[in-house]
């Protein structure tokens, strides 16, 4: 019997493939569109859906915001929380992951947020936990820039401990509606945390009741030493990039033996890789359809113009057919190191049209394409993917290929869940 692994989605809510053949018309932004996608989703049997956000409007590449407006990157996108809730209502299985920053929203108001929405959805909710990792999102708060990579995350830590105290300040039985004495809640089960840390102070105790989960599944991409850590310390599932079944070993092996030594069970912690499938009736047909897609200009510029956003650099000052030079950056240090595939030797043109490949090959039929994704989990070791599109442009099209494509051929080799046995987030992802 092969061992299953879990799937999960990545996307955010933007105006999709606005200009695709296969675009799904009207507006994006009364959400239906997502909406359907969940349910969709939900009768594939997902683990959770996960919506993406940032900030701001990129002007990191050619120091303007016309590229990331013409081609709709990261921008406009509206805000993931009303989503999820209106997602949370239309499902009854499928967990719903919202990103959230520590820098952007203040604690308290942050666990409140959570504890609410968890509640809505009978604990499905989860928080994908970002520190924002681009100045032009800092100047929306009121910085000029971000604080150094390694004191956002020292923040962060500190961050997910007020917030983790305060889903702990109702106890599970405060809650008692004893109506002969007219008791709603315990008062002595309901407490302060009198938090104060180096960068926080809260009082609580949260003012809603303790929701499903107690508190909400935690998401964390770390792809730095130090975000790994703060996963393996802090994460039940990680959305990680690696490259290839050796790079996406590498990972999962170094987060689980850090969890390991920050006393934690490593099989608590789920890592899911992000994949880009491509599927079509035929083999040829699915690999004309990706050459179509990454051959053009426009894709070119389209791709090192959405790496900018995330990794704050501005690709346009590159040869395009020349290796890229060595770089660091306070943005987002993973992203740029997977893009960039240091000592490859490949040209910023090649990284640009390979920018989604992933190393697995994942295009093809659908059974050849879970052919491919059962080989790579089992040399990997577990535990899922993370399916998503190029530039996040989802279309109706694409999420029938997936979800009555793909997935039932991953069904039919046993690889995957074919109903749900758990009514949290958090026990669907401990099912195996």
């Amino acid at each position: 019997m092969p061992k299953r692994f879990h799937l999960g989605w990545f996307t955010n809510f933007t105006s999709g493939e606005w200009n695709g053949a296969f675009s799904s018309g009207g507006s994006p932004w009364d959400g239906k569109m997502y909406v359907d996608m969940a349910q969709a989703m939900e009768r594939a049997c997902f683990d959770y859906i996960m919506l993406e956000d940032t900030l701001m409007v990129s002007e990191a590449y050619q120091g303007t915001a016309e590229a990331t407006l013409r081609y709709a990157l990261q921008a406009p996108k509206h805000d993931p929380l009303p989503l999820a809730a209106i997602i949370a209502s239309a499902t009854t299985h499928l967990g719903v992951v919202a990103t959230m920053s520590t820098m952007a929203y203040p604690p308290f108001m942050l666990a409140r947020l959570s504890s609410t929405i968890d509640s809505l959805s009978g604990g499905r909710f989860g928080w994908n936990i970002v520190t924002s990792g681009e100045d032009a999102a800092a100047q929306n708060f009121g910085m000029d820039e971000l604080p150094p990579r390694e004191a956002r995350y020292e923040m962060a830590d500190e961050y997910v401990e007020l917030v983790s105290k305060l889903f702990e300040t109702w106890e599970p039985d405060a809650v008692v509606m004893d109506r002969e004495r007219d008791v709603y809640a315990d008062h002595t089960k309901v407490h302060p945390i009198h938090f104060e840390g180096k960068y926080f102070k809260c009082r609580g105790p949260l003012n809603t009741v303790r929701s499903p989960q107690g508190r909400p599944v935690y998401v964390q991409a770390g792809g730095s030493p130090r975000g790994r850590e703060f996963a393996a310390r802090t994460a039940d599932s990680v959305i990680a990039i690696g490259n290839g079944v050796s790079g996406m070993k590498e990972y999962r092996d170094d987060v689980r033996r850090r969890a390991v030594a920050a006393g934690r069970d490593p099989d608590d912690i789920k890592v899911l890789f992000l994949v880009y499938p491509v599927v079509g009736e035929t083999s040829e047909e699915a690999r004309a359809k990706y050459r179509r897609m990454v051959s053009s200009p426009e894709y070119i510029e389209a791709s090192l113009a959405a790496i900018g956003t995330v990794t704050d650099i501005d690709f346009s000052k590159f040869d395009l057919d020349a290796e890229l030079p060595r770089l660091t950056t306070n943005g987002e240090q993973g992203s740029l190191d997977k893009f960039a595939q240091w000592g490859s030797g490949k040209t910023l043109r090649q990284l640009a049209s390979e920018r989604y490949d992933g190393g697995l090959d994942l295009i093809g039929t659908p059974d050849e394409v879970a052919e491919r994704m059962g080989a790579a989990m089992e040399a990997i070791g577990g535990d899922g993917f993370l399916i998503s599109t190029p530039f996040q442009r989802t279309s109706r099209r694409v999420i029938v290929e997936i979800t009555e494509g793909l997935v039932p051929a991953l069904q039919r080799r046993g690889l995957v869940r074919t109903s749900y046995k758990s009514k949290t987030l958090r026990d669907t992802l401990k099912e195996f």
